[in-house]
């Protein structure tokens, strides 16, 4: 079994526990918080061990009645691997600790591309993270994206992708960024930060990408259009993406029309906490002109990495190769939104 830590048990880190504990060939330690909140407090009610993050801060722990297992040293310590979900930048400040321990860690997406040793998704490359020190979940948007991207780029080519990211001004718990009432050009010049991540995942790639923050918390959009090697027809396109595992087609007939009823949707699934793992493209979208291809897919912000972080886990702990950790995870988390529309 392969003893996993969880540093920071937010928004991204409490989803990635809950992940580990779902899978039978992981152990969690337990997971490293800053301070007792809300959120520590569900660690413990979770059964979780719960760390200090700052080891001048474990007082804070003693006075509010919350016990800790140790520092942060410790749960470094204990771990085969780390799974670091803090703010950005303090993952790179925690890089020396892991290093100390000789203990493979891996970062999200928030973190510059330079503090891991290779960028990550799961479906495209997979094995350059086998047996890395340090591998960086790319961010929610770009994981959508080389999802998207693997298959077109391995049965027709992709010559040029050009996306539009319509994300949400913040999530749900944070207050302090959103909803704004604006629509925001984010950034206003050309790229936003998703082209050149994509590249980190498939450096021949030629995208362009342009964002704009509205105001809702629940998840991105993107308008999506990559122009193809080889020409094909819409019907071809959508059976190719309907055999990905993380990509949901949503049917033409099922009303959902907004990310709004996608999130229904899943909490009427019973996904914890109405998370959606996969990409969600509408079927209805997928149009070919010519050589281009045209589609719409959602992002939920919140959990699509989280399936990726598992994987990684698996890749720098050399304990199962691509396929087998991709249809473990699925399997253990429950992907795959489509079965509920299968008769």
């Amino acid at each position: 079994m392969t003893k996993v830590g969880v540093v920071g048990y937010g928004t991204i880190g409490k989803r990635v526990a809950d992940a580990v504990v779902a899978q039978r060939d992981m152990d969690l330690v337990g997971v490293a918080k800053t301070s007792p909140n809300f959120e520590a407090q569900a660690a413990i009610a979770n059964g979780y061990d719960l760390y200090a993050a700052v080891p001048e801060r474990r007082e804070r722990f003693d006075e509010a009645g919350m016990p800790v297992a140790g520092d942060l040293d410790a749960l470094v310590a204990a771990a085969d691997a780390i799974v670091d979900a803090t703010p950005s930048g303090i993952g790179a400040q925690n890089r020396e600790t892991y290093e100390k321990h000789d203990t493979p860690a891996i970062y999200q997406g928030g973190e510059d591309a330079d503090v891991a040793d290779t960028s990550f998704n799961a479906r495209a490359n997979y094995e350059d993270a086998e047996g890395a020190d340090h591998v960086r979940v790319v961010s929610c948007n770009t994981t959508g994206l080389s999802r998207l991207l693997a298959p077109l780029r391995e049965e027709y080519g992709v010559e040029k992708s050009r996306v539009t990211l319509v994300r949400r001004g913040g999530d749900p718990g944070q207050s302090s960024r959103g909803p704004i009432n604006d629509i925001l050009p984010d950034p206003v010049s050309l790229p936003s930060h998703h082209g050149p991540d994509v590249k980190t995942i498939f450096p021949d790639s030629s995208i362009d990408t342009l964002g704009l923050k509205v105001p809702s918390t629940l998840m991105h959009m993107h308008s999506v259009n990559v122009t193809l090697e080889e020409a094909t027809d819409p019907e071809a396109v959508t059976q190719l993406l309907a055999e990905e595992s993380r990509l949901f087609l949503v049917p033409e007939d099922t009303g959902i029309d907004g990310t709004g009823k996608l999130k229904e949707f899943a909490l009427d699934a019973g996904r914890s906490r109405g998370d959606i793992w996969e990409n969600c493209i509408w079927a209805e979208s997928v149009a070919v002109r010519g050589r281009d291809l045209y589609l719409f897919q959602a992002i939920h912000q919140e959990s699509d990495v989280v399936p990726e972080n598992v994987d990684a886990i698996r890749a720098v702990t050399e304990t199962a190769g691509k396929a087998e950790s991709i249809a473990t995870t699925d399997e253990t988390l429950g992907m795959g939104l489509g079965r509920q529309f299968e008769r």
